[in-house]
């Protein structure tokens, strides 16, 4: 496979690379390097999770220096005890500021085929229903150019570029984290014809999401009045059907972190709750049950 074809949609620009150290990240500098066209910013985030990330970023910046690109890099110390959530949300967040401040027009990361699946069946086990099938994919701010590389065909540009240097996370043999249990046990048992269906599954949602979105904003629109959703028609809606259009009534005030257990309480209060009940959504909204609606208030707003 000539991984150089998929970064043929990638725009003459400015750009961030996100470089861990690992396989995976080396490789795609690499390739992007050679591409010709691009300004590149190679950002490296040291979580402090690991006694030796240190040796990881002294890796980056040595690449970085080698290909004459600018290199960034920030301390997280996160501990070893940081979740992958925290620890990805302090990654993007420093990969975001990099690009605000170089002028980039997207961050570019080396999430491959083998991520993509991983995360779709770690989204399947949180309950995050049809849109955690697609939720790694390429966005405008976001460019994931090797989300249909198979993780084999990223060792194999490797060996056949001895030059590349890389370093293998030691973290990646624990099966303390979810996504290393899903690689190890679940993803294994795939097998070639598991894999290609599930594939299938993501592809398929991957299209039929946004349209599926866009017919519940318009739901959403007829059945709300000044920012409440009429609470007669929820009510009579099947339960199914309730829980995506309250998926959208969260995702419309820009709530996005939410498994299904939040979902089905919420639910239910809107539906059965007297009016008055309050239910938290997070630190920083919460479901306002009235008589003849429901709403998603600030808590700010709401003291």
């Amino acid at each position: 496979m000539d991984l150089s074809e998929k970064l043929e949609n990638i725009e003459p620009g400015i750009y961030v690379v996100a470089v861990s150290g690992g396989v995976d990240s080396m490789v795609l500098l690499d390739l992007l390097v050679k591409h010709s066209g691009l300004q590149l910013t190679v950002a490296h985030f040291e979580h402090g999770i690991r006694e030796d990330s240190d040796a990881d970023r002294q890796l980056v910046e040595r690449a970085a220096a080698s290909y004459g690109l600018p290199f960034v890099c920030e301390h997280g110390n996160l501990g070893a005890t940081a979740s992958e959530a925290k620890a990805r949300e302090a990654r993007y967040e420093f990969l975001y500021q990099v690009r605000e401040k170089v002028g980039a027009k997207a961050i570019i990361t080396a999430h491959h085929q083998d991520d993509l699946i991983e995360t779709a069946v770690i989204n399947m086990l949180r309950g995050t229903g049809r849109k955690g099938l697609s939720s790694l994919q390429s966005s405008d701010k976001i460019l994931r150019p090797l989300l249909d590389v198979a993780k084999h065909d990223v060792y194999g540009y490797a060996a056949a570029h001895p030059e590349i240097a890389w370093r293998e996370d030691s973290t990646n043999q624990s099966d303390d984290y979810l996504r290393n249990y899903v690689r190890h046990h679940i993803l294994k048992g795939l097998g070639e014809a598991g894999r290609h269906l599930l594939l299938d599954y993501i592809r398929r949602a991957t299209a039929t999401n946004p349209v599926i979105d866009l017919i519940l904003q318009h739901i959403l629109a007829e059945h709300m009045d000044d920012g409440r959703l009429n609470k007669r028609w929820f009510a009579s809606l099947p339960y199914d059907v309730s829980c995506e259009v309250m998926a959208a009534l969260l995702r419309s005030q820009g709530i996005r972190e939410f498994d299904h257990r939040l979902i089905a309480r919420l639910v239910v209060a809107a539906k059965v709750a007297e009016p008055g009940k309050r239910y938290d959504i997070n630190a920083g909204y919460l479901l306002e049950v009235g008589k003849y609606g429901v709403e998603i208030r600030s808590r700010s707003l709401s003291r």
